[in-house]
């Protein structure tokens, strides 16, 4: 690609980036990422690339979940699996609604840095540094753990790569086997509203699933396993320049920190280093796309991004809020259907939707997450497009941290289980209430 390299970047303006004390450390540390391990593999980033495009025909639906910043605690089997057993109850809902296959990608694996909106953060007449993920300083109010440590860059590949190997492995032993989704049941939440059509779904599915064997006279060894891909927010260019590298037999360059990074909206910034960085690399590049941005905008990033319109490539997250969506997103639907540009469609309704209680909490209001996503869907059928899948700040622990869903949470109710340190997510019960609400109102 004309003038690319993997620290072009470093020639822009880069929004949202750690200010290191010494240079000298983190180039230090970057030398060392350079030389260790890929974490993801170029043929997995293919064919999720394949997929991809058939999402953006109609084909596929993705799924896209998880955490909204990991923390280097969450690297730990239960709080690993557990995301992987809500992903999987959603996706066998979606299967089972939408009659279509169900792409599996999870925000996890390196989701460690965070953007913020200031710079600095003010207690008790005390300034210091914003907590920007466990990737870049601690969450501890002091100077030492505010303080940014290119040590934790090594620390947030070394928990990726453990939590990848771990995926990896409950997805080879059986963990994701169609056969068992018992295997996939969370213990505190026997009682939800949530649970008899779950398993009323499973049922149905097993059911269907044996007659096909016995149809067929033997098992099918694609349903002992399921594929999982990993995602995050591309922000810390020195780290995703590290991961970037050429492989044996195949052109260009693959961060192979991650099957798909994306770029947020605070640094999507059409002249910024994050676009730059993001031009050149093979992998599948998701976008997020809110309030002020243009249909020229939309056409100029497909030009920098997808220079040739190849399927799968581009992802159009959009998130603009509940009252903002049917105003906003028709326009740009509408220019990316004239100017013939290749894009996959994916529906945010978490990010637009962010609101502070009386009492201090940030959270997110259920009714408007999901009146976001029933716009997407009526939305993208009235302007002849394809919303091809959603993307989701969830759970599987027991968290209490957006208000409504079936259980009415209040804000009241926030305080018994509010453990998020950036954004609210759903909750398992929620989770399954949006993937079964996705049901009820997606074109089949």
């Amino acid at each position: 690609m004309k003038h690319w390299h993997p620290a072009s970047w470093q020639q822009k303006v880069a929004a949202q980036q750690a200010k290191y004390p010494s240079t000298e450390a983190l180039g230090e540390v970057l030398a060392q990422l350079a030389g260790l391990p890929p974490l993801v593999t170029s043929w997995e980033i293919e064919a999720l690339k394949l997929q991809l495009a058939a999402a953006e025909r109609g084909e596929a639906f993705i799924l896209q979940g998880g955490d909204c910043s990991e923390d280097f605690s969450d690297c730990s089997s239960p709080t690993i699996a557990n995301k992987l057993k809500i992903l999987l109850q959603m996706s066998l809902l979606l299967i089972h609604g939408l009659n279509r296959r169900v792409i599996r990608v999870g925000r996890i694996a390196g989701q460690y840095a965070k953007p913020r909106s200031e710079e600095c953060e003010t207690r008790h007449g005390v300034t210091l540094p914003s907590y920007r993920g466990d990737l870049i300083n601690g969450q501890a109010f002091n100077a030492e753990s505010r303080t940014p440590d290119p040590v934790r860059l090594l620390r947030g590949y070394g928990r990726a790569a453990m939590t990848l190997n771990f995926i990896r492995a409950l997805s080879d032993c059986g963990f994701a086997d169609l056969h068992h989704p018992e295997n996939w049941d969370l213990d505190f939440v026997q009682h939800s509203p949530q649970a008899a059509e779950y398993k009323r779904v499973v049922a149905q599915l097993s059911g269907s699933l044996r007659f096909m064997e016995a149809l067929i006279g033997s098992g099918n060894s694609e349903m002992n396993r399921v594929q999982f891909y990993t995602s995050h927010e591309g922000l810390h260019l020195h780290y995703e320049q590290a991961l970037t590298r050429k492989v044996p037999n195949r052109s260009g360059y693959y961060n192979l920190s991650t099957h798909l990074p994306w770029i947020g909206f605070r640094t999507s910034d059409l002249n910024g280093a994050h676009v730059e960085y993001f031009r050149g690399i093979k992998n599948p590049v998701g976008v997020k796309v809110g309030a002020g941005m243009t249909p020229a905008y939309i056409q100029a990033l497909s030009e920098k991004i997808n220079p040739t319109n190849e399927a799968g490539k581009l992802i159009l997250i959009h998130r603009f809020g509940a009252d903002r969506i049917a105003e906003a997103l028709p326009p740009l639907i509408e220019s990316v259907r004239r100017s013939g540009i290749s894009a996959l469609w994916i529906c945010d309704p978490m990010h637009g939707n962010t609101e502070a209680t009386a009492s201090g909490y940030k959270t997110r209001r259920f009714d408007n997450i999901l009146s976001e996503l029933e716009q997407a869907f009526d939305i993208h059928r009235r302007e002849r497009s394809i919303l091809g899948g959603v993307h989701f700040e969830l759970t599987g622990d027991d968290v209490t941290e957006c208000i409504g869903g079936a259980r009415g949470l209040s804000e009241a109710g926030l305080e018994r289980a509010y453990k998020t340190q950036v954004d609210p997510r759903l909750n398992y019960e929620q989770a399954l209430e949006i993937a079964m609400a996705i049901v009820r109102h997606a074109e089949v």
